[in-house]
């Protein structure tokens, strides 16, 4: 299974990213520069977290605009499984590719510290090892990541399971001082209608590594290692 990593200006959770994919059994790992207009087959692309190009205009608002992100775009909508953490949330929102849009927090500051996730939907290709309702311990890092979405948008996300991730407590409630953003309904994650692309705000490349402290985000990419092989 190849993997593409794409790296923007910005990015700093590339080699994160790519560090966590060579340790997933099956994977073989590249960069892919986001002035690269064309890049090898790939059954997976990634789209790292970071700050790509300083976070003018809106975050990743320059990135979607990037010569390697038309054929991103064609790709994933062709079924390539793309995956976006974090900036790469929110760079998939801005390209069109998950609906709804990303916004400054709440309360106007950076966090970063672990959060509790509740899986709403373990029937992917990206969640298929964790269980339904199950709640995993992922960090964030993000001064943008305020989830938002028009009603009908929202409406439709519940009604096609779109919805992947929410931010409860380590009981799996969902409470206000859960959710580190302010996002619409705890929303920490999104798929496209096909299940296809996933978005989410934590990084769960971040805690991937028993001796990092954890291991609960490497289900997802086990998940992808499985679905893909």
């Amino acid at each position: 299974m190849k993997a593409a990593v794409i790296v923007f200006p910005g990015s700093n959770c590339d080699r994160d990213a790519l560090v966590t994919l060579q340790k997933t059994p099956g994977v073989e790992p590249f960069m892919v520069w986001h002035k690269q207009a064309d890049f090898d087959k790939a059954d997976l692309i990634v789209l790292p977290g970071g700050f790509s190009f300083g976070d003018y205009l809106r975050c990743g608002a320059m990135a979607a605009q990037s010569p390697v992100m038309k054929e991103v775009v064609a790709r994933a909508k062709a079924g390539v499984p793309t995956l976006g953490i974090c900036n790469g949330f929110q760079v998939l929102c801005e390209a069109g590719l998950l609906p709804g849009v990303v916004m400054r927090n709440a309360t106007l500051k950076f966090v970063c510290r672990d959060v509790d996730l509740k899986v709403e939907n373990s029937q992917t290709l990206f969640t298929s090892r964790y269980a339904q309702g199950q709640v995993v311990r992922i960090p964030v890092a993000h001064h943008d990541g305020n989830y938002f979405i028009d009603p009908e948008g929202l409406q439709a996300l519940k009604d096609r399971d779109q919805i992947a991730f929410r931010y409860v407590t380590p009981e799996g409630e969902r409470r206000p001082e859960a959710n580190p953003n302010g996002s619409l309904e705890d929303i920490a994650g999104i798929f496209n209608e096909e299940k296809t692309v996933l978005g989410l705000m934590p990084h769960p490349e971040r805690l991937a590594d028993a001796q990092l402290g954890g291991t609960d985000g490497q289900g997802l990419f086990n998940s992808l290692a499985e679905a893909l092989a």
